[in-house]
């Protein structure tokens, strides 16, 4: 690197940048430069190790403070630029082990003495290899995870991103998809030869032809009245793109009804773009039924338990009107549900013939299926002496 070379001018930031700004450039183009992005091109090579030598020095608090006073040939070990004081570097020495934040550094070392910065020559800043600088802050999959492609991706609360019941729901971008950490459920993880193709800066040999882009499979979790009603959701997402770039977008999903859990929705081309294909990955979703407080399904047929007091079961209505129970079902209509004839013993059934859910066929519902009324009856907690022995009579006929 020319001893001129402006490391912020480099990066495309003010002096004064914070080092949110500074981490954000490299980034940038970090990703814009990779050599895998950029096969045999000499150019981006270059470019891609002077980013990295740049963002190595003004993320280091140390380095940045020496490079600010000192320029390139304070941080090389060499004498300083003309008029770069005596006495009024660092006095009595300077030393630092600390190297690129969060592992991989080098050692340097200044010592000031009589005629200005020497001995420097034996121990000047080295720079870290540009790809290990790349894996610390995009993961160690190289190119491929900093575009979610390998190594899994941050635990990012996916199921409460669709656990709630609104029909907007934000889903916090593919970028909680990405980068190192290893989520369940998460972004297909690479076959370890393919990881191990992006794990070094200038590999020799042929490279794989492209593959397809992998998709990205994500649960939505939708209520037992929606699969019977139908709705509309729409999830807010956001992806990246080949720039390092995120790109919000909203979709809309139509949930149709009779849908059942496993059926799959797929939006393509709608996930992070790869590097490798240019292409962006297939974003699919897959319906996941919620519990319901009072129904179940069983393929197309609704089950629901009903409790009747014992007495009930027993006897069955008073009078001479027909004993019913109502039953609220899943599109708000009230149904009265008539009590069997007779005794009505615990866990007995009873059948209602198209009163279960939607039932699909080429694209449209035409009937339903059968609601299962399940019987529980319900016992007293306490008889009293005289309650046991009036129906010891009444069941014995003594």
């Amino acid at each position: 690197m020319d001893s001129e070379t402006d490391y912020y001018k480099l990066l495309g930031v003010p002096k004064n940048a914070t080092d949110d700004e500074i981490k954000k450039a490299y980034k940038r183009m970090a990703l814009k430069n990779h050599p895998d992005r950029n096969k045999g091109s000499e150019e981006s090579s270059r470019k891609f190790k002077e980013i990295s030598e740049a963002f190595e020095v003004l993320s280091d608090k140390d380095k940045r403070a020496i490079y600010d006073q000192f320029g390139m040939a304070g941080l090389k070990g060499g004498g300083p630029a003309p008029g770069a004081g005596t006495a009024g570097g660092f006095p009595g020495g300077f030393s630092s082990a600390g190297g690129f934040p969060g592992g991989g550094g080098t050692t340097f070392t200044f010592t000031s003495g009589p005629g200005g910065f020497g001995g420097g020559r034996g121990g000047g800043f080295n720079p870290t290899d540009p790809q290990k600088i790349f894996e610390q802050m995009f993961g160690s999959g190289g190119l491929g995870a900093a575009f979610g492609m390998g190594g899994g991706g941050r635990r990012g609360g996916m199921s409460s991103m669709f656990g709630g019941d609104d029909d907007d729901d934000d889903m916090g971008g593919f970028s909680s998809f990405s980068s190192a950490g290893g989520m369940p459920g998460g972004m297909p993880r690479q076959r370890p030869s393919a990881a191990r193709q992006h794990s070094h800066f200038g590999a020799s040999g042929r490279n794989p032809s492209p593959e397809k882009p992998s998709e990205i499979t994500r649960p939505l979790k939708v209520s037992l009245q929606d699969l019977y009603s139908g709705a509309v959701k729409h999830l807010k997402v956001g992806r990246r793109l080949l720039d390092g770039t995120t790109e919000d977008k909203v979709l809309e999903i139509q949930i149709h009804p009779g849908w059942k859990s496993g059926t799959k929705i797929r939006f393509p081309r709608a996930g992070n773009e790869q590097p490798q294909t240019g292409e962006a990955q297939d974003l699919v979703f897959v319906v996941e039924e919620k519990p319901h407080e009072t129904f179940s399904r069983e393929g197309n047929d609704l089950i629901c338990r009903l409790k009747i007091p014992l007495v009930e079961a027993l006897t069955g209505a008073s009078g001479a009107g027909k004993l019913t129970k109502t039953l609220e079902m899943l599109d708000g209509r009230k149904m009265q549900i008539p009590v069997p004839m007779g005794i009505v013993k615990p866990g007995q059934e009873m059948t209602i013939p198209g009163e279960g859910m939607p039932i699909r066929k080429d694209g449209a519902t035409k009937r339903k299926g059968d609601l299962i009324v399940k019987w529980e009856v319900v016992f007293p907690d306490r008889l009293t002496a005289a309650q046991k022995e009036g129906l010891r009579k009444v069941l014995t006929g003594a």
